[in-house]
């Protein structure tokens, strides 16, 4: 494999704490660091890897970092906790999903010590965090992407170079719109075929072989069927990257229809306190529709 391969990992949430396991399964994770610290001793306990007590020793004994977080603060907090840790030439690869300009401050504060990043954000679910076939878009220098590449191997299956930093993000933006729009029509034909009583079950394995299947179909309208929403992607991580997707559409002075009324429904579920359940739940809202000629 050449040269070191040592890998830390911080953030060890829903997505995380898979991608940790894939990084040990390759033979790669040194060690971890989580706000909480029970999840990074119990993910050492698990490996065999060290549990950090803080960023900069992590950064210190690692070639290469990944972060997974939830929020833009968040990330630029671990990046300034990395600093006094971090040597010439170490990748930090960020997988968390925030917006692209955080992606090119987090760049230009790692560059102050001579360490790149690479903006990495994935999609895929949970499924592809567990199975490691995540589709993961990227944002950096084409020679820093290249000597990742055996890392990223062992958490994506899909791996692309978009273009300089932050462009990861910007596609990852693209894809929450996708998300958005999808999980709407899902929500409403799922409804739809509820009201004409139609067996849901066999809908959903017909549909999902025809022309106007998704992955979101295939896996979440299941969850509308049992009315649970175990959490996959959660309402209010998508609220908060539609935000981001908001602002970055105004700089270009467009307001995205799907994207509003989306986080109009989101603003809905989170007062219900719905805001933990995966995003399929929007479907609470889509069902009462055909209440109303009854």
């Amino acid at each position: 494999m050449g040269p070191a391969m040592n890998v830390g990992f911080i953030g060890l949430g829903t997505m995380g704490q898979h991608l940790a396991r894939n990084l040990h399964r390759a033979g790669l994770l040194t060690g971890v660091w989580n706000r909480t610290t029970t999840k990074s001793e119990a993910m050492a306990s698990e490996t065999g890897c060290k549990a950090f007590g803080s960023p900069a020793p992590l950064a210190a004994a690692c070639d290469f970092i990944f972060i997974c977080v939830s929020a833009d603060d968040d990330l630029l907090s671990v990046v300034e906790a990395l600093l006094p840790g971090l040597r010439k030439g170490t990748i930090v690869i960020d997988c968390s999903t925030v917006a692209a300009d955080t992606a090119r401050r987090a760049a230009t504060r790692l560059a102050t010590v001579g360490a790149a990043l690479l903006d990495c954000p994935v999609s895929g679910g949970v499924e592809g965090a567990k199975n490691a076939t995540l589709a993961i878009m990227c944002g950096g220098d084409q020679e820093v992407f290249e000597r990742a590449q055996p890392v990223l191997a062992a958490i994506g299956k899909t791996v692309a170079l978009l273009g300089p930093t932050g462009a990861g993000q910007a596609t990852k933006a693209t894809n929450q719109i996708l998300c958005a729009g999808v999980i709407q029509v899902v929500a409403e034909a799922m409804a739809f075929a509820q009201a004409e009583g139609l067996p849901l079950e066999k809908v959903i394995d017909v549909l999902g072989k025809g022309a106007g299947s998704s992955w979101y179909f295939v896996h979440r309208a299941p969850f509308m069927v049992r009315g649970d929403y175990p959490a996959g992607f959660r309402v209010r991580l998508h609220d908060k990257d539609l935000r981001i997707c908001r602002d970055m559409a105004a700089r270009h002075g467009a307001k995205l229809p799907v994207v509003e009324s989306t986080l109009a429904d989101y603003q809905r579920l989170l007062e219900a306190g719905h805001g933990d359940e995966d995003i399929s739940t929007i479907f609470r809202l889509k069902s009462p529709l055909f209440a109303a000629g009854k």
